[in-house]
């Protein structure tokens, strides 16, 4: 007998594409209803997108008969979204209900810009209703660390969401002072936890944190970054709970895939999306299993249709049916984007994902950043970390054990192409809102330094 819950997306599904609750219910039913709603999809985004207008000019793109003809079509990329989000829009201006501003990570690149309508949001709303049901019952507290104050913002979609099961969802908003934090969480007897990795991270390690009893806190979702399996381990650790994780981004409003008490995969929203895996390179359409760039086509979107839209994550279809016995398709945890990876020599690259792990792992650490700088013309890897003051001796030669077993690191310093700088400690930690993902800066580019 299954020991598991099946994931409640498993019968929202089942229901949004029209199957009784109960009965049989196959992957066939869901690609069944993909490919229609494929169908429906383009031939809107061709009649009220000036954009997909032009795309699909001299195409019979909406009669797809198959997905491989539909994988025929042109790709749809962020410069694309970038350089004239109106050309997307397919609404009437005075129906948008929220407009949200994506900033680049880097500091180059036009902003992107997303319009959602109130039947957009509402299917958000659904979706975090059901997705949330995981996590927490009819009657918790949960306190969202994330921005909340505007309508519209995921945090006010939280709310709805948790209020549609019975819950109570209290906004906090991005954690700038973690004591503040945790008195929210005692004041609120907040049960469950939604936040971006490094924040809850600065919780679970703060001197103040043992006002939490174990157990206090039953769960926690992380969201909007790449979530490290160090960080996971310590909030499991000090607290005794249960750590999901979520996969979405603005553009697939905001809502993409959640875990299921399994915690192998995301079950992917299948209703409202469509999601392939290609080759970064080629875009071919990859096997399962095999991991390449994540591609989004969105279903029911009214407001901002987007046809094979390349995220510039890295991820894999999983093969096998998930423990907990869903139908679902599930998506590998997300590997982060080999644009914000970077070349250390021919066939060695370094990503931020791999230095999380590894520094995030030592107990000291509350947040570090990661820079490649060129001195003399030669790369060299600048770590800055925080941490306690009157702890730093310690930790510098922890983080210098770290780096070097990170692969790509101890592979490059050996071959002469990477050197690493003294650790330095900052005064002060670099909380974000989460809009911006963390990054391995990269300034070789700039002038080199003596």
């Amino acid at each position: 007998m299954n020991a598991l819950r099946i994931t409640p997306l498993d019968r929202w599904i089942r229901s949004r594409i029209g199957l009784e609750p109960r009965g049989c219910f196959t992957r066939e039913d869901v690609r069944r209803h993909q490919i229609g709603k494929l169908r429906e999809s383009l031939a809107y985004a061709s009649r009220h997108s000036p954009f997909y207008r032009r795309q699909f000019s001299g195409c019979a793109g909406f009669s797809i008969v198959d997905f491989q003809e539909f994988e025929s079509l042109p790709f749809t990329t962020a410069q694309d979204l970038a350089g004239n989000p109106l050309e997307f829009l397919s609404v009437s201006q005075s129906d948008v209900a929220r407009v949200v501003t994506i900033r680049s990570s880097g500091t180059t690149g036009q902003p992107k810009r997303v319009f959602f309508d109130k039947a957009d949001l509402d299917l958000t709303v659904d979706f975090f209703q059901h997705g949330m049901s995981a996590l927490v019952q009819a009657g918790q507290r949960v306190l969202i660390l994330m921005p909340g104050g505007m309508p519209g913002s995921v945090g006010d979609l939280l709310v709805e969401g948790l209020a549609r099961m019975g819950a109570a969802g209290i906004v906090h908003g991005p954690v700038q002072e973690p004591a503040d934090a945790l008195d929210e969480i005692l004041a609120h007897r907040a049960e469950c936890l939604v936040g971006i990795p490094v924040q809850v991270l600065s919780l679970v390690r703060h001197p103040e944190s043992a006002r939490i009893p174990r157990g206090f806190i039953r769960s926690v979702l992380l969201s909007t970054d790449y979530v490290p399996e160090s960080i996971v381990a310590e909030i499991q650790r000090t607290w005794g709970c249960r750590v999901y994780q979520h996969y979405g981004m603005t553009e697939m409003g905001y809502g993409g895939g959640v875990e299921c008490d399994a915690h192998d995969g995301y079950h992917l929203r299948e209703a409202d999306l469509f999601v392939e895996i290609v080759d970064p390179t080629t875009g071919r359409t990859l096997p399962e299993g095999v991991s390449g760039e994540v591609v989004v086509t969105t279903l029911t979107r009214r407001a901002m249709p987007l046809i094979r839209y390349r995220t510039g994550d890295m991820a894999r279809f999983l093969p096998e049916y998930c423990p907990c016995g869903s139908t679902l398709r599930r998506l590998s945890k997300v590997q982060g984007r080999p644009a914000n990876g970077a070349l250390l020599g021919p066939l060695t690259q370094l990503h931020m994902a791999a230095l999380d792990e590894a520094i995030f792992a030592i107990p000291e650490i509350l947040n570090f950043q990661a820079e490649l700088i060129p001195v003399n013309g030669l790369s060299r890897l600048s770590i800055t970390v925080y941490c306690d003051p009157c702890r730093f001796p310690d930790t510098l030669t922890d983080v210098r054990e770290a780096l070097v077993g990170v692969p790509a690191v101890r592979d490059a310093v050996a071959r002469g192409l990477l050197g690493i700088e003294p650790i330095r400690l900052s005064p002060e930690n670099w909380f974000t809102t989460g809009a911006a993902k963390r990054t391995l800066i990269d300034r070789r580019q700039e002038r080199s330094t003596p």
